[in-house]
């Protein structure tokens, strides 16, 4: 059996058992104290800090967001950065859109030498950008969150999965998928815990001993399309196992999922 023969036997085995009794009794508690913050049962109200002036070199820069001479930290939701990609989009405002979710999704790690703001504007200056957003967003709508993860995967000079599946996630809220699942963001936190659950069930089944498929598909970074589709197509699967569940909010979306998880609702051994 090749390494992928396996991946995909721990796929497949990965979405008949869904998250596991320990998940589900970590992230009823996770809701239990985070239930009036997220009272209508999504994570618009996830709040990111960060320090406008560290972004001073960035443009465009949404009027949305503090202005850049502010020295004082700010805060910016999940609602908010969706309204401001919104609007970004409406006008074709693609960079506009990207650095409202970039900044979002750095917050204060942000730093003006650092990998915040310095990556952020290579990323701005690479001349494939615009074209790319563009194909991305427009494949979101036509063809679905796998063939918008295509579209940026690998086409633009240090912007990876990490953040531009925060960029697909805010898109998407306008942008809606005429099918298949809206899209995720998926990063190194998350990848972190698919591992952990892969490993698990890969050794339990006799498909990854080792833990070496699991290591392999669910990298720190820089997942492949189909990849992506496997992680959507999980937590959509996942999200109504928890809805179904005490503890947890009916009819809440995957997203909501998504930033339990993040938020460490439930670490995995592996």
């Amino acid at each position: 059996m090749s390494r992928q023969d396996r991946a995909d036997a721990v796929d497949r085995e990965m979405a008949t058992r869904l998250l596991p009794d320990a998940a589900l009794q970590a992230l009823g508690r996770w809701w239990h104290e985070n239930a009036v913050r997220y009272a209508d049962g999504t994570p618009g109200a996830h709040t990111v800090r960060y320090t406008p002036s560290r972004w001073g070199q960035i443009t465009p820069w949404p009027s949305a967001l503090a202005p850049t001479s502010h020295t004082s930290d700010a805060g910016v939701s999940r609602t908010e950065v969706a309204s401001i990609v919104a609007d970004a989009l409406r006008r074709e405002a693609f960079r506009e859109a990207l650095v409202a979710t970039y900044v979002w999704g750095k917050g204060k790690r942000g730093t003006p030498l650092g990998s915040g703001p310095a990556t952020l504007r290579r990323v701005l200056a690479a001349d494939s950008l615009d074209a790319a957003l563009a194909c991305a967003v427009t494949s979101l709508c036509e063809q679905g969150a796998g063939a918008a993860y295509a579209a940026l995967h690998r086409k633009v000079p240090g912007f990876g999965p990490s953040f531009f599946t925060k960029f697909l996630y805010f898109a998407g809220k306008t942008a809606r998928p005429a099918h298949g699942p809206e899209p995720l963001i998926l990063d190194g936190f998350l990848s972190l815990r698919l591992r952990s659950l892969a490993s698990a069930v890969g050794r339990e089944t006799g498909h990854d001993t080792d833990g070496s498929v699991a290591a392999w598909v669910w990298a720190d970074w820089n997942w492949s399309p189909h990849r992506y589709k496997v992680y959507l197509s999980f937590m959509q699967a996942a999200a109504h196992q928890v809805a179904t569940t005490d503890g947890w909010p009916s009819g809440a979306a995957p997203d909501l999922l998504e930033c339990a998880l993040f938020n460490a609702a439930w670490e995995p051994l592996g």
